[in-house]
């Protein structure tokens, strides 16, 4: 270990995160500060359907626009079950879909210079429609099925800027199933 935590203080909580901060000491003994935002892991969901994928569009008030992203969320605070339950909650919720078969396709972490939070990513297929059950904040979100052509065209124009999508669409490509 190169670094060793000095102290640790939480200097804001809600329901959903808390952030602390976390002094430190390097190996040549000099000092350092760390802000940490602590977070519970979440499920990306990947819908695939016909050679194509089902994505949700809403707007995220911390850049300002709405972004094209695969279905994606944690359980809400006081609710726990598996990773999987996870994601086929969050499918569920978001695109009224239930998956016949759920395939964990990997994990990973979306922003570790700030944060241990990371994803658990899905390939959701044998899909069966349903209505959505959205959550309050979710209330303005659009689902909409994109060809894997138009998924591409989408990354490559930067219209799909959500580190979680584009890491688990490089996942999904590198598995060689497409």
């Amino acid at each position: 270990m190169s670094i060793r935590t000095v102290s640790s203080r939480v200097v804001y909580e809600n329901p959903w995160l808390s952030v602390r901060e976390d002094r430190i000491e390097h190996l040549d003994g000099s000092g350092g500060l760390y802000s940490v935002v602590d977070k519970p892991d979440f499920a990306v969901v990947m819908p695939l359907q016909d050679n194509g994928f089902h994505l949700v569009e809403q707007y995220r008030y911390t850049v300002g626009k709405r972004s094209w992203e695969f279905p994606s969320g944690s359980f809400p605070p006081g609710v726990t079950g598996t990773v999987e339950e996870m994601a086929a909650a969050e499918l569920a919720e978001e695109t009224g879909f239930v998956a016949g078969r759920m395939e964990e396709l990997g994990y990973l972490h979306c922003a570790n210079g700030m944060s241990g939070v990371g994803a658990h990513v899905f390939l959701a297929t044998d899909l069966t429609g349903g209505e959505p059950h959205r959550e309050a904040t979710e209330q303005d979100m659009r689902q909409r099925w994109f060809s894997r052509a138009e998924v591409e065209d989408m990354v490559r124009g930067g219209v799909i800027t959500d580190g979680p999508t584009l890491a688990a669409y490089l996942m999904w490509t590198l598995r060689g199933v497409g």
